[in-house]
């Protein structure tokens, strides 16, 4: 994959391309926490930090900021790093913000011997309620004035493991008053006694994303710290760190808007209550916006980086249409998958003027319009399948497909004229009789007709089961209770039907334009006996670029 130009011109660039001269090595991070799968949110913020080292021939870090053991997992460092991989980066130096934990402590009782930072044995709520609100200021904690000597010895015996989880933090002496409530003594240090999943039991205190993270950054040589919009607030605390910890090369912090799409949510918080509350498969559930998900659904890599290079970089939140990211996937699918037949609501189509029991080979295309992906050869019998909505009694005008004496083409094969259809009680249409014009064989015949069908040969056709989705969550102004309020309960719709016998042959995340009907992919599930197919996009394209 082509993935030089992963975004498109826009104010980060021109940021560092002025600072060129005093800094001409670039080097960026991607810093995920290892508590979930990287999602769709996170693959923009993965162009912007690998495509703008890479656009000044710089270099990027994969820095998982492991820092609260309570919610991390090795299972989330390796899907993390596969899925970076997928969409086409590669990191320079892989690092864990736990390879800096002795540092950062090293930097806290630094800060402790400048009187810059004190022990605090309040509880949250009364942290919550000293800091005060948007409009008016907090006030000290009583333990604030402990001396420099007994603010040492007692984040020692905090590292020591003498207290219990929430009884003590270390916080930074800045000031109560600040406009900023992120500057009103932010914690630096909590107790947490629990193993990690890097570091073991050597550690039962664990710094703060605050006030690591900038550490982590200035000691990786970071130029530029590139970071979502909700961290401009948290801007201030990240140099004020980095200027009183005495770094001489000090990071930039950068922030930009975070991606928003229609029917879509991007918290892990939220996305972790449909895997465990069950109403989603896991992580990797086709409807979610995860990366493992869009995989799985059958998403091609270069669609997803496409898709992000059109949103572009911005200043401003907002809202994107999430037919834009299935606009992109289609026409990446519409150049690349093989056309390939299958029937998902079957109905016999009996050729009534073909000899029984023979069979005549046909001639597709793989791909239109490329040599490269070959031919393959189907058969074509007295029984077949067509799609039940490609059969109507009693059709409305400009009604192409098949209908009592009309004529349609059989894709590849011949022109039939419909006979008859049987019924049953209901009305229900169960066979519909046909014949055939053996003087109209596909590229031997100048007739035309203004239908053209897709069907399959009902001797050799097999069973298949899809999986249709439509949007996860519904976007609506009603307010709820509970986000799961706006789960959509029709988001998956299984079905069996029809496959030709090549598709047998499939592989997980094999991608195919079955004829008339969609996009797809075989599942995970799939198997010589059982396959099975994801929709990945319709083949109807509404969307317009703007």
């Amino acid at each position: 994959m082509d993935s030089e130009n992963t975004i498109a011109r826009n104010f980060i660039e021109d940021i560092v391309e002025q600072g060129l001269a005093q800094n001409p090595n670039v080097v960026t991070r991607f810093p995920p926490e290892p508590n979930g799968y990287l999602h769709i949110g996170h693959a923009k913020a993965l162009c912007v930090d690998f495509g703008i080292a890479r656009k000044f021939n710089g270099v990027c870090n994969l820095r998982f900021d492991d820092t609260n053991p309570t919610k991390e997992d090795v299972e989330f460092v390796d899907s993390i790093q596969e899925d970076i991989r997928w969409l086409g980066f590669e990191w320079n130096k892989l690092c864990f913000g736990s390879d800096y934990f002795d540092t950062c402590y090293e930097l806290a009782v630094k800060l402790i011997k400048k009187g810059l930072a004190y022990v605090d044995d309040l509880s949250k709520d009364e942290v919550r309620e000293y800091r005060g609100t948007l409009t008016e200021p907090g006030k000290n904690s009583p333990y604030r004035d402990r001396t420099i000597e007994e603010n040492l010895d007692l984040f020692e015996r905090m590292k020591n493991g003498e207290f219990e989880d929430g009884a003590k933090t270390l916080r930074a002496k800045i000031d109560m008053s600040s406009p900023n409530i992120n500057l009103r003594d932010p914690a630096l240090y909590r107790i947490i006694h629990r193993s990690h999943h890097q570091t073991g039991d050597k550690w039962c205190i664990y710094p703060m994303y605050d006030f690591a993270h900038p550490i982590q950054d200035a000691i990786e040589g970071v130029t530029h710290s590139l970071c979502s919009l909700e961290y401009e607030i948290h801007r201030p605390l990240y140099d004020w760190v980095t200027l009183h910890c005495d770094f001489e090369k000090r990071p930039r912090q950068i922030e930009f808007a975070r991606l928003n799409m229609t029917n879509t949510i991007m918290s892990k918080r939220y996305l972790r209550r449909l895997v465990e509350e069950g109403f989603v498969s896991g992580w990797d559930d086709p409807r979610m916006p995860t990366l493992c998900a869009m995989r799985r659904r059958g998403y091609p890599a270069e669609a997803i980086i496409d898709f992000l290079d059109k949103v572009g970089v911005s200043k401003a939140d907002s809202v994107v249409d999430t037919a834009m990211l299935e606009h992109c996937v289609r026409e990446k699918l519409n150049a690349t998958a093989p056309r390939m037949m299958a029937i998902l609501d079957p109905i016999k189509l009996i050729v009534t003027n073909w000899p029984e029991g023979e069979t005549e080979s046909v001639t597709l295309e793989n791909l239109p319009g490329s040599e490269e992906a070959g031919k393959r050869t189907v058969q074509f019998g007295r029984e077949l399948y067509i799609e039940r909505d490609d059969f109507m009694v009693k059709p409305p005008k400009k009604y192409f497909r098949l209908k009592p004496d009309g004529e349609v083409r059989l894709k590849g094969a011949y022109i039939v004229k419909c006979t008859g259809y049987d019924a049953d009680e209901n009305d229900v249409v169960r066979e519909v009789y046909c014949t055939y014009d053996p003087d109209t064989k596909s590229g031997e015949c100048e007739r035309k007709v203004k239908g053209t069908l897709h069907w399959l040969n009902a001797a050799d056709a097999l069973d298949a089961e899809f999986r249709l989705y439509e949007p996860m969550m519904l976007d609506t102004d009603e307010e709820c209770e509970d986000f799961t309020e706006k789960f959509n309960r029709d988001s998956l719709i299984t079905i069996n039907g029809k496959i030709e016998p090549a598709l047998a042959n499939a592989h997980p995340v094999d991608k195919f334009q079955f004829m008339r009907i969609g996009y797809f992919a075989a599942d995970k599930d799939f198997t010589d006996t059982r396959p099975v197919f994801n929709r990945t996009v319709g083949l109807k394209d509404s969307f317009k670029l703007q």
